[in-house]
């Protein structure tokens, strides 16, 4: 238990600290980051509970003021900002891809990526840009277009997210919770 706790606080801090590779802002007011490679990566090798809990760790750490989202925001405005959707979402993000992880007996690189690109892009995407319709007050389509840059660059996170799975699951199995009961 104190093991895997110490694994959801290690990557709360990975997450947050890919929000400090520097951030490109777009037009739609929602940043290019490393963080959703983070969120990708605690569903994948903590698996579906884990990962949630390590994403809403990191969220409340958020809510409180700290600094931990990418180009330094923190507190409550930015549950209400264009990001608003993809901060919910990125718990929700964590917990399908360690899902897919858990319950999928691919190799581990295959079903970590597929479920990357599942959780960590489609549902990501869909939270992302219910969000920013309502706070831009576009439709749905219109988000999802604003949202388009991001595509290449998450496809590739979910490569990295694969790569780094399988690699640590190789050499350090016992690190892979989604693979493992314990």
């Amino acid at each position: 238990m104190e093991r895997h706790l110490a694994l959801i606080a290690l990557f709360a801090a990975l997450i947050a600290a890919l929000g400090l590779v520097p951030r490109i802002d777009l037009v739609s007011g929602v940043p290019i980051t490393a963080q959703s490679l983070g969120v990708m990566l605690a569903g994948a090798v903590l698996g579906a509970r884990r990962g949630f809990l390590a994403v809403l760790l990191l969220l409340l750490l958020v809510a409180v003021g700290l600094p931990l989202l990418a180009g330094g925001r923190g507190g409550l405005g930015v549950f209400v900002g264009p990001t608003a959707g993809f901060v919910f979402g990125f718990p929700v993000a964590a917990f399908v891809t360690g899902w897919i992880v858990e319950h999928w007996r691919a190799p581990i690189g295959i079903s970590a990526f597929v479920a990357s690109l599942f959780g960590g892009v489609v549902v990501l995407y869909a939270f992302g840009a219910i969000g920013m319709a309502l706070v831009l007050s576009k439709t749905v389509p219109e988000a999802l277009l604003l949202t388009s840059p991001f595509l290449i660059g998450d496809i590739i996170k979910a490569g990295l997210t694969a790569l780094i799975t399988r690699e640590l699951a190789r050499l350090r199995p016992g690190v892979v919770l989604s693979r493992n009961a314990a």
